[in-house]
């Protein structure tokens, strides 16, 4: 089943069990792959539709610090249910020792000695770590590592 009829399949449950804030955030998940396919002119893949939702989680993650530092703990607490009912849809986050693992590999792979190599590296890494890991965080990572 592609994660897209997982989406609508979810949000007929949540309609059933009139759970209005999973029904809100699976809707504007929707919403967001459709706008995604007209914007880029695509079909909606697994791939497109993780992006999309890895999207969504990254920007409410950033609301709830801004609106923590803001003394807004409600609506903190509302992107948090927000992030909790998205992250359903999102694969297992890989652990550090299998993101150090992956990282070693493709460097070994590309044969990467610099920085000026990083793009290959992420290039492999990427696809593999896509909704699975945040790829800030692994570029940085990558980055550590080919300075070293």
């Amino acid at each position: 089943m592609s994660l897209l009829s997982q989406l609508k399949d979810e949000m007929k449950i949540a309609m059933r069990a009139k759970d209005k804030l999973r029904l809100g955030v699976i809707r504007m998940a929707i919403s967001a792959v459709k706008q995604a396919e007209i914007d880029h002119g695509t079909e909606a893949t697994d791939e497109n539709v993780l992006a999309v939702l890895t999207k969504m989680v990254k920007q409410r993650k950033e609301s709830i610090k801004m609106f923590t530092d803001g003394g807004r703990d409600e609506l903190a607490a509302k992107e948090a249910a927000e992030v909790e009912a998205l992250n359903t849809f999102l694969p297992q986050p890989f652990t550090a020792d299998e993101i150090n693992d992956l990282i070693n590999t493709a460097i070994t792979e590309t044969g990467a000695a610099s920085m000026a190599d990083m793009g290959k590296v992420m290039a492999i890494l990427k696809p593999i770590m896509q909704g699975k890991a945040d790829l800030g965080a692994v570029s940085g990572q990558v980055r550590n590592t080919l300075n070293s």
